[in-house]
């Protein structure tokens, strides 16, 4: 089954030639990313359609998609939250923050909302050890945040509301997100 109607594979075409000839296979990432903003996660489907555009094998494409934690194998909430729960993050209460994000977005086990809305993930480190802890809703970062910050960021996405970042703007969505990784315009742009 094909994932991505012809006005999107003509975009994934436009990824692959943003690459040298012969060096075609360096676009996986950004076809995985535009595959997952149309699903809201990498099916089997979209892996095998990945690897027929870049000419490689599906294992190929999926040791790829299974070592990053921002490719999502499994079905994916409207909106992920990602509490990073390394080192220095621990230290100034990550733990504390999980479980209140656990709390507020309804996720007691695994990661995904019975409503569908929120994919709740610990996330290993987001790289911004200096504004521990850090929460990221729809991979932009949420400084020093709190368990009392976490469940009011949730409490505005349950609102229908996307809380505005720490740094740069608000992203709509999970689906929005994978889009801009892409390298794409985001939808919004061009309405």
């Amino acid at each position: 089954m094909t994932v991505l109607p012809p006005e999107l594979r003509d975009q994934a075409e436009a990824i692959k030639a943003r690459y040298p000839a012969g060096r075609e296979r360096s676009a996986v990432m950004p076809l995985l990313y535009l595959m997952q903003s149309v699903e809201g996660h990498v099916t089997r489907d979209a892996l095998r359609e990945v690897a027929d555009l870049l000419g490689l094998r599906t294992a190929e494409v999926e040791a790829v998609a299974s070592f990053y934690t921002m490719l999502r194998l499994r079905p994916t909430g409207r909106h992920v939250v990602s509490v990073c729960t390394n080192l220095s993050c621990a230290l100034r209460g990550a733990k504390d923050v999980l479980r209140a994000a656990r709390d507020a977005a309804g996720v007691p086990e695994g990661e995904l909302s019975e409503d569908g809305l929120i994919t709740l993930h610990e996330e290993e480190c987001l790289g911004v050890c200096e504004f521990a802890p850090v929460v990221q809703i729809n991979a932009a970062n949420h400084d020093d945040v709190t368990p009392d910050g976490v469940r009011e960021l949730i409490a505005q996405l349950r609102e229908g509301r996307v809380p505005e970042p720490s740094r740069g703007p608000a992203v709509g969505s999970f689906k929005e997100a994978s889009r801009i990784l892409a390298g794409l315009e985001p939808l919004e742009a061009h309405a």
